[in-house]
């Protein structure tokens, strides 16, 4: 009799579960983000960000935000060659209009140094990720200028430059300095080099590829220089604004963020998974010797959002989907580093 009971709630518990009433395999969320069976999967980066994402005179793409998209599409079943990137502009990200040849196209992924704000959320429509990487904000000047900056009032009746969508430009205001929006960083630092503005500023990671400009990393890589007058730069801490967490806008579909959000856990817990680390490591730990006292970013990818999926009928969990069909499920990675964390600070939404 008793083993009859047991058998029989095991059954009730099965039963809706076999039948669909679960979460979903990570086979039906592909299924349901319209990706399987896609030739492409369509990348909006910025093109301008040394360090971030910059597309090369010969047409390659190259950054942290880059490898980032090829981990994301690794785990979800593209190679490669399946990847195409596009530049996008900061007020298209929200909308996820890059342009293409003839003109602008929807892409699947927004990867574009895109910082997470209530007001992207529930103003601008904006999906996002999980966070996959934690900045700051900061300043940069000529090197020549004497300084000291470590607030925006130090930068009163001086005129900086920033990103046209930073919510920046009224805090700048409110210290007393005279702000102006370009739609591209690069733009901002050509117009220092010129001497028409005194100042930028934008998130460190963003900034940290000008001021490293073409010194050589440990494996003799150097960015290009594709701006005019180049000067020597200096980064400034600022200590006024909060952690910058960048995420992954991938519109209304909620199976793909999920998967992205599988990718990122994946990523951040697969101990046999570097690729973040790989990312890092290519992109903005060799940069640090040359930003000094300003952190780049902190070494660790931040806390994964944990996706409910099923790997069996009768089983649910909080997991990502195992390397291999039915191999075990594998202990979280130990944290590494932390680096520099940077000052107690608010948003700037760059």
């Amino acid at each position: 009799m008793g083993l009859t009971v047991v058998l029989a709630v095991l059954a009730a518990a099965v039963v809706p579960i076999v039948l669909g009433f679960g979460p979903p395999t990570r086979d039906e969320l592909m299924e349901r983000a319209g990706l399987k069976g896609k030739p492409q999967l369509l990348v909006g980066v910025k093109d301008d960000q040394p360090g971030v994402s910059q597309r090369l005179p010969n047409d390659v793409w190259k950054g942290f935000d880059v490898d980032i998209a090829y981990l994301i599409a690794g785990y979800l079943g593209f190679d490669r060659s399946q990847v195409r990137f596009l530049p996008i502009e900061s007020e298209d990200r929200a909308r996820r209009q890059a342009q293409d040849r003839d003109g602008f196209v929807t892409v699947d992924l927004v990867i574009a140094s895109y910082s997470v704000t209530r007001k992207r959320e529930e103003e601008e429509g904006a999906v996002f990720s999980a966070p996959y990487l934690q900045t700051e904000q900061s300043v940069v000047t000529l090197r020549s200028d004497a300084g000291p900056v470590s607030s925006l009032e130090d930068l009163a009746d001086r005129t900086v430059c920033t990103l046209t969508t930073s919510t920046a430009i009224p805090r700048l205001r409110q210290a007393g300095a005279r702000p102006i929006g370009r739609n591209k960083i690069s733009e901002c630092v050509q117009e220092m080099y010129d001497g028409k503005v005194n100042a930028v500023t934008s998130d460190a990671a963003i900034l940290a590829g000008f001021v490293t400009g073409d010194q050589p990393g440990d494996d003799g890589q150097r960015f290009p220089v594709t701006l005019r007058n180049v000067k020597p730069l200096r980064h400034w801490d600022i200590g006024e604004s909060a952690a910058e967490m960048w995420g992954v806008n991938t519109g209304p579909n909620e199976a793909l963020r999920d998967l992205v959000d599988l990718a990122l856990h994946a990523s951040a817990t697969d101990p046999r998974n570097s690729a973040w680390e790989e990312a890092y490591t290519g992109n903005f730990r060799w940069q640090q010797r040359y930003n000094l006292p300003q952190s780049v970013a902190v070494q660790q990818q931040p806390d994964p959002r944990k996706v409910e999926v099923r790997q069996w009928p009768w089983e649910r969990i909080a997991l990502p989907a195992p390397a291999q069909p039915g191999s075990p499920a594998v202990p979280a990675r130990l944290a590494g580093p932390a680096g520099w964390q940077g000052r107690g600070r608010r948003s700037s939404g760059c």
